[in-house]
């Protein structure tokens, strides 16, 4: 369908036959001034639409941060084999780098290897790891611009962070908007647990749903297991007709 039917437009017009990588993929994050590099605490996305990684491939059901999977030796081989030499390759080029640098990584037998980069935070891989940030980003931006990135020290939580995305019914494919959001006001009164708005609307009054996926429930926990039912206790709050979550984000990491 992608070629025949010109599902994609004309992205579909050619195919690239890429090496199979077998393994676990997360996501890893620096902040860089073209410079200095600094890592982000490891993230892990849940593409697929359904409980199990089922169903079909979605911009992202839910993240949760770290990933046990990477340790303090393999951040430090995929700063060394992969986002250093992308930073200074860049510089190299003449097309110096200031920013969020984002890789996709393949964590294989052999090694780490990438999958994709992105100039930009993930989503919902952002949620999780924003949540564990101490030090006022706004200071990180700032250094980031003057080029004195080295000259700060970044805190972050010892906690762990989980965040699980509420989408409307049928997303990833079509899918209705308008639905009245209820029970947001009660999760302000809980500690530790965020709700980041994605595809929301207000007309002043009510919050309705305006995309596919609406809600990113964020929570923090002494552990992975703490966060998860944090997360989900959240949820259990909120209601719109339609509404569906994966129920096991954030498993592997258990």
């Amino acid at each position: 369908m992608i070629m025949s039917e010109r599902l994609f437009g004309d992205a579909g017009r050619q195919v690239v036959i890429e090496e199979c990588l077998q393994g676990e993929e997360a996501s890893f994050l620096v902040f860089t001034d073209g410079k200095s590099i600094i890592p982000m605490p490891s993230s892990q996305d849940h593409k697929r639409a359904l409980d199990g990684d089922k169903g079909p491939n979605t911009g992202g059901m839910g993240a949760y941060s770290p990933v046990p999977i990477i340790d303090r030796e393999m951040q430090d081989r995929i700063m060394a084999d992969v986002m250093i030499p992308a930073v200074n390759g860049l510089n190299a080029e003449g097309y110096p780098y200031e920013g969020v640098l984002y890789a996709g990584i393949m964590l294989t037998p052999q090694g780490p290897k990438v999958l994709e980069f992105n100039c930009r935070f993930g989503d919902p891989e952002a949620q999780p790891i924003l949540m564990r940030l101490e030090s006022d980003i706004l200071d990180i931006i700032d250094a980031v611009i003057d080029k004195r990135l080295d000259t700060i020290t970044i805190e972050w939580s010892n906690k762990v962070s989980v965040c699980v995305v509420i989408a409307a019914g049928g997303y990833p494919d079509k899918y209705s908007t308008g639905q009245i959001i209820k029970g947001l006001d009660d999760i302000e009164m809980m500690t530790d647990i965020i709700v980041f708005h994605a595809g929301t609307k207000t007309d002043g009054t009510n919050i309705f749903t305006s995309g596919g996926r609406v809600l990113g429930v964020t929570a923090l926990g002494e552990d992975i297991k703490s966060a998860i039912e944090k997360a989900y206790e959240g949820i259990s709050r909120i209601h719109f007709d339609g509404m569906h979550y994966r129920r096991d984000i954030g498993r592997r990491g258990m």
